[in-house]
């Protein structure tokens, strides 16, 4: 049987009569997320939360849960609570939900975008992302709206990168499959690891370095603490999105799922735009702090570009090669 939306509040109104003022009748939903609480995701929940709470007028209230707590710290496990229906929301990372739905890696292939322009036309909707709302779906996840995680950079505490010899036999953290072929093309070592072990792992040397955006990751939970050396070398785009169990969505009528849908792309919204300010001024707040940065020149990323060409293909082949050419196709048309 579907909720009736809005018509609850006159059911929670004589809840309240009958049972007394005092009476919680707010349905609690949870959320959890990858990173810390200092982060644009963390910010990017809880603005969902707010616009809920308001567009309900507090019928509906949002806990979010930082550092994957809901799955152990385990944040490949959220999309799958989600898809069950132990969870009720999950915002996480593209490269994360790989081991559920290997199509997902598409948005991370080595050097397919150059700007976010690019991003923008293959998330917006009717565009080729559509296409893995749809198989998300069937894995019992209903994607409300896209965020950013951002394009990934490399850090390390052992030496500046300029080629990809630079990065032979460095140890690198990596988050997901097919970051572990990218960095096995560049003759780095990588160990593919939870983040909420990452921090520690770069402080005691168990890893050397590690990569991702530096407006939603590097700068808010302050990597620029334990790692001496960044290039901005935009090796791979990251995208996060706003999940729900579909079961859970299923069960509201339309007009509670299209108010979901706009809250979400709301919060969503929100939430990229303030990890793009952040990467804006990113690289001079990193030097501030004393981080040595590398700009590669064009001919230097096309060296990075060559170099990772055999995972590029490879990863190719797995998502599917239509599902890569859309992808392809929308970046086309945004140049």
């Amino acid at each position: 049987m579907q909720r009736t939306g809005w018509g609850r509040l006159a059911l929670a109104t004589a809840l309240v009569s009958s049972l007394g003022a005092g009476t919680a009748l707010a349905e609690t939903l949870r959320l959890s997320h990858n990173t810390g609480d200092g982060t644009t995701w963390h910010q990017g929940a809880e603005r969902f939360g707010e616009l809920l709470a308001e567009r309900t007028e507090g019928e509906m209230a949002l806990r979010v849960f930082p550092n994957a707590q809901l799955a152990g710290g385990d944040q490949m496990r959220q999309a799958d609570m989600v898809g069950r229906g132990a969870l009720d929301f999950v915002m996480t990372s593209a490269i994360n939900v790989t081991p559920l739905v290997q199509e997902m890696a598409v948005f991370s292939l080595p050097y397919l975008y150059e700007n976010y322009a690019q991003v923008d036309a293959t998330t917006a909707d009717g565009g080729p992302a559509d296409a893995l709302r749809d198989i998300l779906r069937e894995k019992g996840i209903e994607v409300l709206a896209w965020g950013e995680n951002g394009f990934r950079e490399v850090t390390n505490n052992t030496r500046p990168i300029r080629s990809p010899e630079d990065m032979r036999g460095l140890n690198m953290r990596v988050a997901g499959p097919m970051y572990i072929d990218v960095m096995n093309a560049l003759g780095a070592n990588p160990q593919q690891m939870q983040w909420t072990e990452t921090m520690t792992a770069l402080q005691q040397g168990v890893v050397d370095g590690q990569e991702n955006p530096i407006g939603a990751v590097i700068i808010p939970q302050q990597v620029y603490e334990v790692q001496s050396h960044l290039t901005a070398w935009h090796y791979s785009y990251d995208p996060i999105f706003l999940g729900m169990s579909r079961e859970k969505f299923d069960a509201y009528d339309a007009d509670t799922q299209a108010m979901l849908r706009e809250v979400a792309a709301e919060a969503m919204d929100y939430q990229r735009q303030i990890t793009r300010e952040g990467t804006e001024t990113g690289i001079a707040f990193l030097r501030e702090k004393g981080m040595e940065v590398y700009e590669p020149t064009p001919e230097e990323l096309e060296a990075f570009r060559t170099a990772t060409q055999p995972a590029f293909d490879e990863w190719a082949k797995r998502v599917g090669p239509d599902l890569v050419a859309s992808f392809r196709e929308a970046i086309a048309q945004a140049d």
